[in-house]
């Protein structure tokens, strides 16, 4: 192997403050040219290496051995390291939304990335990435929808041409279409970048991918639920309507919004015990459309709870109608206050939701998050967790409430497919006793496993495919 053309990593081990090893001694190497994915169950210490490389490990993780190279030269750690990634590395972390500063436009925050690209590189690579660079140019974080913040993150990490690129769950967001756009950038950056990859998507990372490095299961709160198993059969559920919208038109982001709203004349009724997912290309409105319903974007027309008229604003519904309605962001941040262990995050919902004392809601709490996979997380920071731990721990929280309807928004994107699998077979214990789960997804599999498939295109969602899961790869791509 000709080590002076790209990264080695030998021996590289962490430790968090209490000695506990949370990735064992791992070498990785990949050369310019190659592509190298890095793959195991979710808690594994998968982003942990990627950190450990870039000398970047959050606060409360030490990398305690091993050397890392570039071309041949040693890469010191502290400000060596950070010199060395501002002038080689494109990275692309798990929450890119986080990662955005919320006041920069768009094509500010692409020319952040290495190399220091220029007015036209910018605009060439988020149109190679299926991004309209005219509208999105002076757009800011909080005006994208996540697959469109995900895709603005992979232009800073790509468009300076990094010598070296490193990407953490790049599909998690984004539809079949444009993850082809992305297998599509990657092909033609790989002949002079050497390319690591995390991704739970075995089809993406076969295609793409060199080598594949597996992790072993290490992490401290690394599921330990049932094994995976098939959707559980309708029970004749109750077919009463939980949660009905009418006519919903739904203004978008930016300065055209008052002419062309995101969602326009949507009607919806989740029921009782059913599993509903709605399908879309990237940035078609549908996390919009659950953050409407959950009282958090505005909007025109009618929503009611249980034959109730359900208020549109967030602070103007009772506490028994923001316990009924839980909504599972995308982004795991924005659930977990960064402050706050898990235990307590999920206890103070708890909380709010049934007015507990603080010794049964820490038990209540403890429940949920075993229930979840997370056992044992409880005395947890965030920054503790791995993303997909995260995740988990944001979808405890929902559920810590005992929901009537549960909106949730890519919660399988950043979980292993044994994980992804028991978080379903959970939900679906939940729906048998009537819970109505309307759920946001671009993963095949998961669509599978619904009731009823919707799809937003076009800003209407068309229900023609309303009679079962709609398998095909067309469908899910538009």
């Amino acid at each position: 192997m000709n080590d002076d053309g790209g990264l080695i990593a030998d021996d590289l081990t962490v430790h968090d403050e209490a000695g506990t090893p949370v990735v064992p001694a791992t070498s990785l190497r990949v050369r310019r040219g190659e592509v190298v994915a890095v793959a195991g169950p979710s808690g594994c210490g998968k982003s942990t290496l990627l950190r450990a490389v870039l000398d970047a490990l959050p606060q409360g993780l030490v990398r305690t051995a091993g050397t890392v190279s570039w071309q041949g030269s040693t890469v010191g750690q502290g400000t060596a390291a950070r010199r060395w990634r501002r002038r080689v590395v494109g990275f692309l972390g798990q929450d890119p939304a986080t990662a955005l500063h919320p006041a920069l436009p768009v094509h500010r925050l692409v020319s952040e990335g290495p190399g220091s690209p220029d007015h036209t590189t910018i605009r060439t690579t988020l149109e190679l990435l299926g991004l309209d660079a005219d509208a999105l140019w002076r757009r800011r974080p909080h005006q994208l929808s996540g697959g469109q913040a995900q895709r603005v993150a992979l232009a800073r990490a790509v468009a300076g041409r990094p010598g070296l690129l490193i990407l953490d769950e790049p599909t998690s967001a984004l539809d079949c279409a444009t993850l082809d756009l992305v297998v599509d950038l990657l092909t033609v950056l790989r002949s002079e970048t050497a390319t690591i990859v995390v991704s739970h998507d075995r089809e993406f990372t076969d295609r793409i991918t060199d080598h594949v490095l597996v992790l072993g299961e290490i992490g401290r709160a690394a599921s330990n639920g049932p094994a995976p198993t098939t959707a559980a059969p309708a029970r004749n559920r109750p077919r009463s309507a939980v949660l009905s919208a009418r006519g919903l038109t739904v203004p978008g982001h930016g300065s055209r919004t008052a002419s062309a709203p995101l969602l326009e004349d949507v009607s919806l009724a989740l029921h009782a015990g059913e599993l509903t997912a709605v399908l879309g290309e990237s940035g078609c409105g549908k996390t919009t459309l659950l953050r409407a319903l959950a009282g958090l974007h505005p909007y025109e027309g009618g929503l009611d709870l249980k034959g109730t008229p359900l208020p549109a604003r967030l602070d103007a519904r009772t506490r028994e109608q923001l316990r009924a309605v839980q909504l599972i962001s995308q982004s795991p941040a924005d659930a977990l206050n960064p402050a706050y262990r898990v235990g307590t995050t999920v206890a103070r919902a708890a909380r709010l939701a049934h007015g507990l004392p603080r010794a049964a809601a820490r038990t209540r709490a403890r429940e949920v998050l075993a229930a979840v996979g997370l056992s044992g997380s409880d005395r947890l920071l965030p920054r503790e967790l791995s993303g997909g731990q995260r995740q988990r721990a944001a979808i405890a929280r929902a559920l810590v409430a005992e929901p009537a309807v549960l909106l949730a928004d890519e919660v399988t994107s950043a979980l292993d497919t044994a994980t992804a699998h028991e978080l379903l077979d959970l939900l679906d214990r939940l729906r048998a006793d009537g819970l109505a789960v309307l759920l946001v997804t671009h993963d095949r599999d998961v669509a599978a496993r619904a009731d009823r498939t919707l799809r937003l295109h076009q800003r209407r969602l068309d229900d023609s495919h309303t009679d079962g899961p709609d398998r095909s790869e067309d469908a899910l791509a538009r």
